[in-house]
Parts: structure tokens; C-alpha cells; sequence
């Protein structure tokens, strides 16, 4: 009877490690979705990602991606990772303003950071500890690992020639800054999901509109319903995109796995420029084969934009400590990279503005 019972309880010691050496060979999984449905093309970088990440974790990791819309609607990701009822979701932070208006600094502001100034103060300038920040206040590590250059602009049926051709329209613009700035120049914004944006050019419940860059732009079929194109696009010089992770989630992945994820994110991240460069090029030949007519703002149009912009940003600055915070980052980061921008023209990495927001007052506003 005793031998007995030792080799049963042998037994069940065996199948308990060969149990446990299955359990923990099983990959972890990470369950994601994205604000972006399967017909927006800002989705390929998020597919990108994923696919990287898989192919580097091996069966250590697994990411079971969903499109936009498939897990809980774009417009709830949000809440969703926050609360961790959904892993993981890429998105643009401009649409969280409502929680944090830092969150408009992180995806793009008007007349500031190109996708060049995104990398380079992502990577050297404290942009990546900045997104871990913002998003770190609500249960969340933030993974950049999309970026874009110049939005397109405003496409409309009717000729947008200048600013003065904007008072009294009705134009579909993301982000908080924008709107305001539309304001400033005597038009209305309409914010508007981008799956709306077609069927509010076609019927004329916009003047004009604008969604991402030109390759995004045409797959959403704007040259079927617009037959005029404002550049440039200065409501998003450059725009970043990323995941969001549930913080609980990623302390449980290993330093190894989150290493793998950190990779994955940068390799994507320049792999998005490329891409989503190249997109835009074929693009435009496209528009302009298809009849569409560009008009290009002055120089005089610009800077006027330019001074609008600045004191928007001081202005939005004291209204909260940590956006005077970030735009401080961003701020100092332009002034400091300045001189040797300046010293590589006409070959220069990105443009100096052609005046800065005011530190100082920016700074003073981090302190109240």
C-alpha cells in the first residue's frame, strides 16, 4: 500500500512539472485593437507592428489583433485599455484632448513639430518619457511607433484659395488647437469621425475638410466627391500614432518581452515614414490625374497662422501645468536644434519656424 501510494504520488509530481513546463511554454497573449477600421490605411502601421512583434517574440508572445470598431467602438478604446476590460489599442492621442489637453501636444499641434522633429524628439529630446507621462496618469505605457509628415490639407467642391476664403465655413478639422485657430481665422469646425467625412463633402454639410496625408486621403475616395485641395497642411505638419497599453498588463510581461515590444515599436516607427511617404507620392499624381486643382497659401497666410498658433500655445500652457510642460519640451527642442538646422540648408532636416512661442511665459506656467 505504501509502495503504492509513492508511486501514485510520484506520478501526479511528474504530470504536475510536465504541466507546468506546457503552461509556461505557452506564449503570453495580448489581446488589441486599433481606432482605425480596416479601410482606413493608418491601419497598416498598426498591422506592421504587430506582425513585428510577433515574428521577434517567437512563441514567447502573441498579439491577436482586431480592426477599429470589432472589440468596442473607435471612440471607446480609450476608457477601454484605461480600465483593461481590452489590452492594448493604437490610436492618435489628439483624440484624447477631452481628458488631458496634453494629449494635443503628443499627437500634433498646428505650425509645429514635422515627422523629422517627432523622431528627433522622441529619441533625444524627452518626447518618449513625455508620452509615458500623459498616458501614465490613466493606467497606460505609451509605445510611438507611427509617424506621419504634412497632413494634405483641405479638400472642398469649391475653390479654398486663401484664408480669406475660410471666414464663415463650415470645415471638418481634428484637434482642440485647430479649432481654435479656425476660429481666430472667422470659420467654424466640425469634428467629425473619418468614416463620416466622405458623406459630409459629397452632401455639403462641410465647406471642406481635411483627414491625413494624401495616400490616406485617396483610399477614402475624397477625389470622388472634392475637386479643390488646399496646401499645406498646417494643422498637422506631423502627426504620431502609437499603442496604448494597460499598464497592469505590460508590468506582467517580462524586461525581455518589453524590450521586444520597445524594438518592434521604433523599427515601425521608421518603416511608417517610409511607407506612408511613399503612399503619399503616388497619391498626389493620382489627385492631380483625377482633375484636382491644388492652391497653396502665401507665405504672408502663413505666418499669420504662425502668431495665431504661438499664443495659442502659451495660452493653453497656463491653463494646465503639465501641457506648459510639454510644450516646453517641444519648444526647447526647436530653439535648440535651430542653429545647426540653420547651418544645413538648403539640405536642413525639417524648417525653423519663422518665430517660436515664448519660452519664458511657457516655463513660468509649468510653476503655477
Amino acid at each position: 500500500m505504501n509502495l503504492r501510494k509513492a508511486i501514485q504520488a510520484a506520478g501526479c509530481a511528474l504530470f504536475a512539472a510536465v504541466f507546468a513546463q506546457t503552461a509556461a511554454a505557452e506564449p503570453v497573449k495580448i489581446q488589441m485593437t486599433t481606432t482605425w477600421p480596416t479601410g482606413i490605411s493608418l491601419i497598416d502601421s498598426d498591422r506592421h507592428f504587430v506582425e513585428t512583434v510577433n515574428q521577434l517574440a517567437g512563441d514567447r508572445l502573441e498579439i491577436d489583433f482586431h480592426p477599429g470598431g470589432t472589440l468596442v467602438p473607435s471612440g471607446q478604446v480609450f476608457d477601454a485599455v484605461s480600465s483593461g476590460s481590452i489590452d492594448a489599442s493604437a490610436d492618435w492621442p489628439g483624440y484624447w484632448a477631452g481628458y488631458n489637453s496634453a494629449f494635443a501636444l503628443l499627437g500634433s499641434f498646428p505650425m509645429m513639430l514635422t515627422a523629422g522633429d517627432y523622431l528627433l524628439w522622441l529619441q533625444q529630446w524627452g518626447g518618449f518619457e513625455a508620452f509615458q507621462k500623459v498616458y501614465g496618469e490613466h493606467d497606460m505605457v505609451y509605445l510611438p511607433y507611427a509617424v506621419l509628415s504634412m497632413e494634405s490639407g483641405l479638400r472642398s467642391k469649391e475653390p479654398l484659395k486663401s484664408l480669406k476664403d475660410l471666414e464663415g465655413k463650415r470645415l471638418r478639422m481634428s484637434g482642440r488647437p485647430q479649432g481654435e485657430i479656425l476660429q481666430a481665422l472667422g470659420a467654424a469646425q466640425v469634428q467629425l469621425p473619418g468614416g463620416e467625412v466622405y458623406q459630409a463633402l459629397e452632401r455639403g454639410v462641410v465647406a471642406g475638410a481635411e483627414f491625413s496625408s494624401p495616400g490616406v486621403d485617396w483610399g477614402m475616395g475624397f477625389a470622388e466627391v472634392t475637386s479643390h485641395w488646399t496646401v499645406p497642411g498646417w494643422h498637422q505638419p506631423g502627426s504620431v500614432g502609437g499603442v496604448m497599453i494597460n499598464k497592469e498588463v505590460w508590468n506582467k510581461l517580462s524586461p525581455e518581452l518589453q524590450s521586444v515590444m520597445k524594438i518592434a515599436a521604433r523599427e515601425t516607427l521608421m518603416w511608417s515614414l517610409a511607407y506612408y511617404e511613399k503612399t503619399a507620392l503616388e497619391a498626389v499624381n493620382k489627385f492631380k490625374e483625377a482633375g484636382v486643382e491644388v492652391h497653396k497659401l502665401s507665405d504672408e497666410e502663413l505666418e499669420r497662422i504662425q502668431q495665431i498658433a504661438n499664443e495659442a500655445l502659451v495660452e493653453a500652457s497656463c491653463d494646465n501645468p503639465l501641457y506648459a510642460e510639454i510644450a516646453y519640451s517641444q519648444v526647447k527642442f526647436l530653439a535648440d536644434y535651430a542653429d545647426w538646422r540653420e547651418l544645413q540648408q538648403p539640405f536642413g532636416f525639417g524648417r525653423n519656424l519663422s518665430s517660436l512661442p515664448d519660452a519664458g511665459k511657457i516655463e513660468s506656467c509649468m510653476e503655477e
